[in-house]
């Protein structure tokens, strides 16, 4: 392996260059740049027949969905949530003037432990925040269960979750609300991007007014809004991209079944996908004995210019601007966590090379 070539936890897909500029041509023609022009919806009507989804709302990235579900939904209140996801679904919580309560998490499956959340809930409680971590769903029928039992509202932090199907069915037609991103590092992408699902024509509604403004037509409102519109430039990255899906997600199936067959798991501990998943290979983490081990291998794997990702960490209830209290098996996971190269066009050879070192 060449000792210049820097081997990345991921890497972004870049369409053929003629096909964006195909769909960038449109957009010149067309002379509209931004405010849901063609492309956009166009791209909204792609999506939603190619992820069998009954509706969706394109933003201008996967944070924005959860903040305005949050403004809508968490009502200044207390919201659950788990510690293992990325900074964003507990920023947004904070943002939006609600209180982050943490759950512990399943040690496997790595999502919020749905056996922990009851003990959570108090009158302050509006929602219940959690993350299908690394595109592996949460137990979705518990978790549904306790949200009717106690009048609560479910939003599913899905941003790893594009094309994951759970029971035959989109992973986002689960929850009163759910959200993607599609930035530069996601399986499908418009450079920056992300989306809300929600199957209530009504709380839809609310959300596309309050993702452009408030506005109802150009001089009245319906409400108070923010600006989470996407350009038609964006938009033609998607274009480009998706036909793509299926070659993207064959080499990342590939670059996943090389580690499962030879990776050492007697000292390594693997994601467990939750039964009934149709998975979509988005990222590949491996937990290590200890944080020592993961130190030493990272730094191995550094030296020969490979840079996987701790990622999720740290455990979110730690960090400066929340009280969270210990939470020990997120804490303990974070600590020994990493993602391994995932990526159309990783080469077997820089497979065996990170394999080899992991291994020794």
């Amino acid at each position: 392996m060449n000792k210049t070539e820097q081997i990345n936890v991921t890497q972004t897909f870049f369409p053929p260059l003629e096909e964006y500029q195909l769909q960038l041509e449109r957009i010149w023609k067309n002379k509209w740049l931004t405010n849901r022009g063609q492309l956009l919806l166009e791209l909204e009507e792609k999506l939603k027949n190619y992820l069998f989804v009954s509706n969706i709302i394109i933003m201008n990235n996967g944070t924005i969905p959860i903040q305005i579900a949050l403004k809508l939904l968490g009502k200044g209140g207390e919201i659950i949530t788990t510690p293992f996801s990325y900074v964003a679904t507990t920023a947004a919580i904070v943002w939006e003037n609600c209180t982050p309560v943490f759950v512990d998490i399943h040690p496997e499956c790595l999502t919020i432990d749905e056996t922990k959340i009851e003990a959570a809930i108090t009158e302050k409680t509006t929602c219940i925040l959690a993350t299908h971590v690394f595109g592996n769903p949460c137990n979705i029928e518990a978790i549904e269960t306790i949200a009717k039992k106690h009048h609560l509202k479910v939003i599913y932090d899905a941003a790893h979750c594009f094309g994951v199907q759970y029971k035959g069915k989109s992973i986002f037609e689960y929850g009163d609300v759910s959200t993607c991103s599609f930035h530069a590092t996601k399986l499908f992408h418009t450079g920056e991007g992300g989306a809300i699902f929600c199957k209530d024509e009504e709380l839809l509604h609310k959300f596309f007014y309050s993702h452009n403004f408030g506005h109802n037509g150009p001089l009245d409102f319906y409400g108070l809004g923010i600006n989470g519109k996407i350009s038609e430039l964006q938009a033609a990255m998607g274009l480009a991209v998706l036909p793509h899906m299926s070659h993207i997600l064959e080499e990342r199936k590939k670059v996943v079944d090389f580690y499962n067959e030879n990776l050492d798991f007697s000292k390594i501990q693997k994601l467990s996908i939750r039964n009934e998943t149709k998975w979509n290979y988005s990222y590949y983490p491996i937990v290590f004995e200890s944080e020592q081990i993961l130190v030493e291998v990272q730094r191995k794997l550094n030296e020969n210019q490979i840079f996987p990702r701790r990622y999720f960490y740290p455990s979110l209830n730690t960090i400066d601007y929340v009280n969270g209290s210990s939470i020990p098996v997120s804490e303990n996971i974070a600590s020994k966590i990493v993602c391994l190269p995932l990526y159309v066009g990783l080469r077997k050879e820089e497979l065996v090379k990170i394999v080899e070192i992991i291994n020794q």
